[in-house]
């Protein structure tokens, strides 16, 4: 298992050197805790620049399931905290993602596809005994065809989805930011195409996308 090894971004969450002491307590122990996660083999996780106008605070990770040299999916994970609260979160931590992969022609075609995906994230949730609210998001599905130049290309459909929750605090006001970034990454893994972890740690009933080839060039 390979940790979430991690800094704070440029102190752009507040966390830089000077400023660290103004932060509050509970997003800094929530950061500690994504920064300390331990994760399944196959991801390949590091910090970024957060975004600074969606919270006071906020924190980064991009991560990425892969396979040997090759990527099979790709992601984002934002963690946000107002320390005030806000009435559309129900609480004042917040969770932001996007995570995408390149689908098999074949795949894209199942019209029950989004609804399944969607349930990889809240399974994934839910195997783990996360207790969570307010999950919103989008499953969306783009296709592509070339032409000219570029005909030698397959179709290629990529699949991405888009989506936000609310993790319920524990003690101290700070969420379980390990249990979830590690439900996140199982997500990552299953749009990959990548086998779950075993009998009783990716949860009942969880089955993955064939595993994609990869992108194809011209």
């Amino acid at each position: 298992m390979a940790a979430a090894q991690g800094r704070f971004s440029d102190g752009a969450d507040g966390m830089d050197s000077g400023k660290e002491s103004s932060v509050p307590l509970p997003f800094r122990r929530a950061v500690e805790g994504l920064k300390k996660a331990r994760l399944r083999p196959g991801i390949e996780i590091d910090p970024v620049k957060p975004p600074q106008r969606l919270a006071p605070y906020a924190y980064a990770l991009e991560a990425a399931a892969v396979e040997g040299e090759e990527d099979l999916a790709d992601g984002r994970l934002i963690l946000l905290h107002d320390p005030a609260g806000h009435e559309a979160w129900r609480g004042t931590f917040r969770l932001v993602t996007l995570v995408r992969a390149e689908l098999e022609p074949e795949m894209a075609a199942d019209p029950l596809l989004p609804e399944v995906c969607w349930s990889w994230l809240t399974g994934a949730l839910e195997a783990r005994g996360l207790s969570y609210a307010e999950a919103s998001g989008t499953v969306t599905m783009a296709g592509s065809h070339y032409f000219g130049g570029l005909a030698e290309r397959r179709p290629a459909t990529q699949i991405e989805i888009r989506a936000s929750w609310t993790p319920r605090e524990g003690v101290g006001g700070v969420p379980d930011t390990p249990g979830h970034l590690a439900a996140w990454c199982e997500l990552l893994c299953q749009i990959a195409g990548m086998p779950p972890l075993g009998p009783g740690e990716a949860g009942p009933g969880v089955v993955s996308l064939p595993q994609r080839r990869g992108p194809h060039h011209p």
